[in-house]
């Protein structure tokens, strides 16, 4: 081998492949979600500064715009593999991880070692739930119909849902006990790993009647005034109804999988009596015997 191969001084150099510029459309999205994990980091270092008021606010603001990119990445139709991870990480940081130190900051401190071991579990419990979310949405065995509910509690609906005593205390009522505020954090923190049937939302907001765009301004507008206004009355509230709404969100779906059962027993009770109807209609006329009508005769 020589170490001086013969080369053409004339022949032109190989064109290197470069990368396709990527399209805005795909860029959006994961704009959106860089922004909702800066308002998660955020909220940790704000609440690390003892600003509980304006950490809620950043989780809440992160929850909002974690609601948005997904929805634009779909009407924009710029969907990919590096934006669902980057959703992915990025929730478990703004509904796991920030979340959890918020609550040690704020009071399961005041129990040591047992506030912090609450506090990781809900953080474990959140990448759990997004690692099983992860894994099922990829299942094409599912029915259509489950993409209307989540299996367990979603991370953004635990990580509003688990400031309930934080909201109470804004309110002006009496801050509650860390050994409650340890067994609240952990029962929302076991409801996320849960394969409780909660409705998603994910068909709400596709399609608007005619009719109703005008109302549905009027209510977004009446809703982020509201939340502005009062924003410890309306996250009260909120998270009490959706609370209430896991029962319903239980009998829904099992309402579904009755309707699937029982269409599924009958399609084998069809099947299994197909062939033996035909075997019976067999034994009982000999072919080429029938009633004039197509129907095969009876035999005395």
């Amino acid at each position: 081998m020589s170490l001086f191969p013969p080369f053409d001084p004339d022949q032109p150099e190989p064109r290197r492949r470069g990368f396709r510029p990527i399209p805005v459309r795909t860029l959006a999205p994961n704009v959106i979600t860089l922004l909702a994990l800066c308002a998660g980091l955020t909220a940790i270092r704000i609440a690390a500064e003892g600003r509980f008021e304006l950490a809620l606010a950043a989780i809440v603001f992160a929850a909002i715009l974690d609601g948005i990119d997904g929805r634009l990445a779909r009407i924009l139709k710029g969907t990919s593999r590096f934006g669902a991870e980057l959703d992915s990480l990025a929730d478990f940081v703004n509904f796991g991880v920030a979340p959890a130190l918020i609550l040690w900051f704020w009071g399961l401190h005041e129990v040591k070692a047992v506030g912090w071991i609450a506090a990781m579990i809900f953080a474990i419990c959140a990448g759990l739930r997004l690692a099983r979310f992860n894994v099922m949405i990829e299942d094409p065995n599912r029915p259509a119909w489950t993409s209307n509910f989540f299996v367990g509690m979603p991370a953004p609906g635990g990580a509003i849902a688990v400031f309930l005593p934080v909201y109470a205390h804004f309110l002006g009522m009496p801050k509650i006990l860390p050994a409650l505020g340890v067994v609240y954090t952990l029962v929302v923190a076991f409801l996320m790993i849960s394969k409780l049937p909660v409705f998603s939302g994910k068909k709400l907001g596709t399609r608007v009647p005619p009719d109703m765009v005008l109302p549905v301004f009027v209510l977004v507008v009446l809703f982020f005034a509201l939340l502005l206004s009062f924003p410890w009355e309306v996250m009260t509230s909120g998270t009490l109804l959706y609370l209430g709404s896991l029962p319903f969100g239980w009998l829904s779906y099992r309402r579904h999988v009755k309707a699937d059962a029982a269409a599924g027993a009958g399609d084998r009770t069809e099947a299994d009596l197909g062939p033996s109807r035909e075997l019976r209609t067999s034994e009982a006329a000999p072919r080429g015997l029938d009633d004039g009508e197509g129907r095969p005769s009876r035999l005395n």
